[in-house]
């Protein structure tokens, strides 16, 4: 009788020893170092297209035409909600913008990468009665044509 009941416990004894060695062969330790890197999906970009801009460029001696489309990105959904509400004051700050720069000047890549910054500027401002304006983290010209 003491055989068969040495015989048992030495049974379940293997068979405990068993199932917890292989459990913790089956899974690993999890930490910082051996946890597989999951890849966090990026927010998308926001982008807020505007209608073309007509305006005419004025300068002591030239007078052009400055024909340009213009995308603003935007750093979340409540600065295209702002823009979107506000778009006739938007494109008139764009106008009156467009219409202040120099002929020559809009034709060269520092001029150009000035306007985006003006435009950033003028845009990031309030819209009465907000508190705050967009935010804008880049001016992207789709068309630009001066004439």
């Amino acid at each position: 009788m003491i055989k068969t009941i040495l015989g048992v416990i030495l049974i379940v004894a293997a068979s405990v020893g068993a199932t917890l060695f292989y459990s913790m062969r089956a899974v690993p330790a999890v930490n910082a170092e051996t946890r597989p890197s999951v890849p966090v999906p990026l927010p998308g970009p926001i982008f807020v297209p505007l209608e073309p801009f007509t305006v005419t460029l004025r300068n002591e001696s030239i007078t052009r035409i400055l024909y340009v489309a213009i995308t603003l990105r935007v750093a979340d959904e409540e600065s295209r909600h702002l823009l979107g509400t506000y778009m006739p004051e938007v494109r008139n700050r764009v106008l009156l913008e467009l219409s202040t720069q120099s002929p020559v000047a809009v034709q060269t890549p520092e001029g150009r990468t000035q306007l985006a910054t003006n435009l950033t500027k003028v845009l990031e401002a309030p819209y009465v009665p907000q508190p705050r304006g967009p935010s804008i983290s880049n001016v992207l010209f789709t068309a630009f044509v001066v004439q």
